[in-house]
C-alpha cells in the first residue's frame, strides 16, 4: 500500500507509533470484547493522556479553526491510513462483523468494505441475520465510518498506523467534538480553546482526579446541551424550509431565541468544570445536608477524650490541664474514644473534643453540624489525622461556631479539598493542613477564622473563597499550592463580594498566583474601571465612575492604601484591595442602575459599601510563579 508514514517519514517525532523501519508492531493485542470466535484486534484504547495530546497537537489538528477539523482529520488520514489490505471489526451497538477492508474515503472519514468470507456476524438481535448484514452494506454502498472499525491484529507493524489513527479519530469524536463547535467564532485555534482542556478533563476522571458529584453534573449539563442543541437545529432547519412571513414564524424565532439562551448558558457551565483553573473552582452545592443535633435531651455538655492508648502520665497532665473541675466550676462529664471521628459524631451543641498526641488513620467524613470544640492536646504536628481512601470529602462544617485547634489533617488520594465550611463559622487555629486536591473552601454565605495556621500541597487553590462569604486570614502561612488564595466573584452578580479581612500572611512558593480573582467578563453597559490604570490614583477610578457615583468608602480606603504603599509587598496587597473595591464599585453600580429602572433612585452608599473588603495589609508574597496577584476572566 502507498499509505503508511506517507509524508510523515522524516519526522523523528513519529517514532512512537511504531515506525516501518523496525520490523514487527509496537501495539498490544486484545480479544475483541471477550469474544474468542473473531481473530484479536489491536489494543489501542489505552493511550496515556500525553500520546493522544501529542496526535491532536503535532499530527491531526495542530492551528486548525472548528470549521477545518474534518479536512484536517481527513489530510492526517490521507498519510497514514493503508488504503486496502487489513481486516476491522465492524462493530454497531447490534452487532459484530467481520470485514476486509478494500478502499478508503478519507475525505468523509468511511472505509469502503465487504464480508468476509466465510461471514463472521454476531447479532444482540435475533431477527438481525447474515443476510441482513448484506442488505444493510448494499445500502450503505459499502461506506462504513472509521469509528466503528476495529483493526484486526497484525504483527507485521505494518498497520499500527491505521490502527492509531483510527482510534485517535473515534475517540475525538466520541469524547472531544461537540456539535455545536462548528458555529463557535472561529478567531483562535480549536485545539487549544477545546481539545486539550476536554482532554485533560477525560484524563481527571479516568485517574479519580474530579468529585464524583462533580461528573455528574458535567455528564448531565452535556446531555442536556445535546438535547436542546438538537431542537435548536431542528427548529432552524423547520424555518428555513417554510418561506411564511407568518405568526407560526414569529412564535418559532422567539422559541428559537430562548433555546439558544439556554444552550448558551448551558455551554458556560461546561466550559467552567473543563477548565483546569476553574474546575475546582465550579460551586456545586453538594454537602450531605447533615441536621445539627441540638442539645441533648438531658441538657449535660461532654468532654470526649480521643487517645489511641491512654497512659497514667498522660491522664494525670490532662486532668491538671484541661479537666480539673476548678477552672470549670463544676465536674465535667467525660467519655473516653480511641477514634476521632466516633467521637465526633457522638457530640453533641456545646462538646468538646480532646485530641491526644497520636496519628490517628480515618476512613469517612468529619460532618460537624453542631457547634463543637475540636482541640490536639500539644503541638499539632503531634497530632495527626489523617485521611484513608478515596471519599471526597474530609471536614464538613455546618454548624453555627465550630472552633478546630492545633491538629494536623493529612489527605492523601483526595479528589476534594481538606476542609470545607458550607454553613456558618468555623474557626481555625493553630492548624497544619496538608492538602491534596483544594484546600480550604469558603461557600457562599459561609465565614471561616483561621489563624496562626499553615496550609500546603493544593493542586488547587489553598484557600478557596465563594462570593457571599466571609474570610478572615490573621497569621498564616499559605504555600506550594497551585494557587494561594482564589476569590471567586461570579457567576450571578446577586451575590455580594465576600469581605475579606487578610492580615500578616505569608503567601509564598505557590505555582501560579498568590492570590487570584475570577470574576465574569463584564457586561458592556457598565464602565470597566478594574481597566484603569492600575495606580487606580482617586481621580483616575472617579473619571472612570464620574466623581458622584464614587462609594466615599472607596476614596478613603484608596487614599489610606495610597500611603500604604511603600515597598512591592505593600503594592501587592493595595492591588488586592483595590481590584476588589473596583470590582464592588461596579457592583454597586449595577445595583443602583437596577433599582433607577425600578424608580427606585436613592441607593444608600452606606449599605454598598458593606459589601468592601474589610481589610488586606502587611501580607507578604514571595516566590509565586506568576506574581502576587493576577485576575482571571472567563
Amino acid at each position: 500500500g502507498s499509505g503508511g508514514r506517507g509524508g510523515l517519514e522524516d519526522d523523528d517525532a513519529c517514532s512512537d507509533y511504531g515506525s516501518r523501519d523496525k520490523p514487527g508492531t509496537a501495539l498490544g493485542r486484545t480479544v475483541p470484547d471477550g469474544n474468542v470466535l473473531f481473530p484479536d484486534i489491536f489494543q489501542t484504547d489505552n493511550l496515556l493522556f500525553y500520546e493522544r495530546f501529542k496526535a491532536y497537537q503535532d499530527y491531526i489538528l495542530a492551528d486548525c479553526k472548528a470549521s477545518e477539523v474534518k479536512e484536517f482529520t481527513s489530510e492526517y488520514l490521507e498519510k497514514v491510513l493503508e488504503p486496502s489490505g487489513w481486516q476491522a471489526i465492524w462493530r454497531t451497538n447490534v452487532f459484530e462483523v467481520l470485514v476486509e477492508v478494500v478502499d478508503v474515503e478519507c475525505s468523509v472519514l468511511k472505509a469502503v468494505v465487504r464480508c468476509s468470507e466465510p461471514l463472521l456476524c454476531e447479532s444482540r438481535v435475533s431477527t438481525f441475520t447474515s443476510e441482513s448484514v448484506r442488505e444493510l452494506l448494499e445500502l450503505k454502498e459499502h461506506q462504513i465510518p472509521l469509528q466503528e472499525l476495529w483493526v484486526v491484529y497484525d504483527e507485521s507493524g505494518e498497520f499500527d498506523q491505521t490502527a492509531l489513527a483510527i482510534e485517535h479519530v473515534r475517540f475525538f469524536y466520541k469524547c472531544i467534538w461537540r456539535t455545536w463547535d462548528e458555529e463557535e467564532e472561529d478567531d483562535f485555534d480549536y485545539f487549544v480553546r477545546c481539545v486539550e482542556p476536554r482532554l485533560r478533563l477525560h484524563y481527571d476522571i479516568l485517574e479519580h482526579r474530579v468529585p464524583s458529584g462533580l461528573v455528574t453534573d458535567y455528564q448531565n449539563l452535556l446531555s442536556q446541551c445535546e438535547d436542546l442543541y438538537k431542537k435548536f437545529l431542528d427548529l432552524r432547519s423547520s424555518m428555513s424550509s417554510s418561506d411564511s412571513d407568518s405568526e407560526i414564524e414569529n412564535v418559532s424565532m422567539v422559541e428559537g431565541l430562548k433555546l439558544y439562551e439556554k444552550i448558551e448558558h448551558l455551554k458556560q457551565k461546561l466550559k467552567l468544570i473543563e477548565n483546569p483553573l476553574l474546575r475546582y473552582v465550579f460551586g456545586y452545592q453538594k454537602y450531605s445536608g447533615l441536621q445539627a443535633k441540638g442539645l441533648r435531651p438531658t441538657g449535660a455538655k461532654i468532654t470526649h477524650v480521643v487517645a489511641s492508648t491512654m497512659m497514667a502520665g498522660l491522664l494525670q497532665s490532662l486532668i491538671r490541664d484541661k479537666l480539673c473541675p476548678e477552672s470549670h466550676g463544676e465536674e465535667l462529664e467525660i467519655q473516653f474514644h480511641s477514634d476521632p471521628l466516633a467521637a465526633v459524631n457522638a457530640c453533641y451543641e456545646g462538646d468538646t473534643v480532646i485530641i491526644c498526641p497520636g496519628r490517628y488513620v480515618v476512613d469517612g467524613v468529619f460532618c460537624i453540624a453542631d457547634s463543637i470544640e475540636l482541640e490536639g492536646y500539644g503541638l499539632p504536628d503531634d497530632i495527626v489525622i489523617e485521611k484513608q481512601g478515596r471519599g471526597d470529602n474530609f471536614v464538613d462544617c455546618t454548624g453555627a461556631n465550630i472552633k478546630i485547634s492545633n491538629l494536623k489533617l493529612v489527605q492523601h488520594d483526595a479528589v476534594e479539598g481538606v476542609l470545607n465550611v458550607h454553613h456558618g463559622k468555623t474557626t481555625l487555629e493553630n492548624c497544619v493542613l496538608q492538602c491534596e486536591t483544594t484546600g480550604i473552601t469558603v461557600r457562599t454565605a459561609a465565614e471561616l477564622v483561621m489563624k496562626k495556621s499553615d496550609l500546603y500541597g493544593a493542586k488547587g487553590a489553598g484557600v478557596e473563597i465563594y462570593p457571599g462569604s466571609m474570610c478572615t486570614l490573621l497569621d498564616n502561612g499559605i504555600h506550594h499550592c497551585k494557587e494561594g488564595i482564589l476569590i471567586k466573584n461570579f457567576l450571578d452578580e446577586n451575590y455580594d463580594i465576600p469581605k475579606i479581612t487578610m492580615v500578616n500572611n505569608m503567601i509564598h512558593n505557590n505555582e501560579g498566583y498568590g492570590v487570584v480573582l475570577v470574576k465574569p467578563t463584564i457586561p458592556s453597559d457598565v464602565k470597566d474601571i478594574s481597566a484603569v490604570k492600575r495606580e487606580g490614583s482617586e481621580s483616575a477610578c472617579a473619571e472612570a465612575l464620574g466623581h458622584e457615583e464614587l462609594p466615599e468608602c472607596i476614596t478613603a480606603d484608596l487614599e489610606r492604601y495610597e500611603q500604604a504603599v511603600i515597598a512591592e509587598q505593600a503594592e501587592s496587597n493595595y492591588e488586592i484591595a483595590n481590584e476588589l473595591g473596583a470590582t464592588s464599585a461596579k457592583k454597586s453600580q449595577m445595583h443602583k442602575k437596577r433599582l433607577s429602572e425600578l424608580g427606585i433612585t436613592e441607593a444608600d452608599d452606606n449599605l454598598m459599601s458593606q459589601e468592601m473588603f474589610v481589610s488586606i495589609v502587611d501580607n507578604q508574597f514571595k516566590w509565586n510563579g506568576k506574581g502576587s496577584f493576577g485576575t482571571f476572566l472567563f
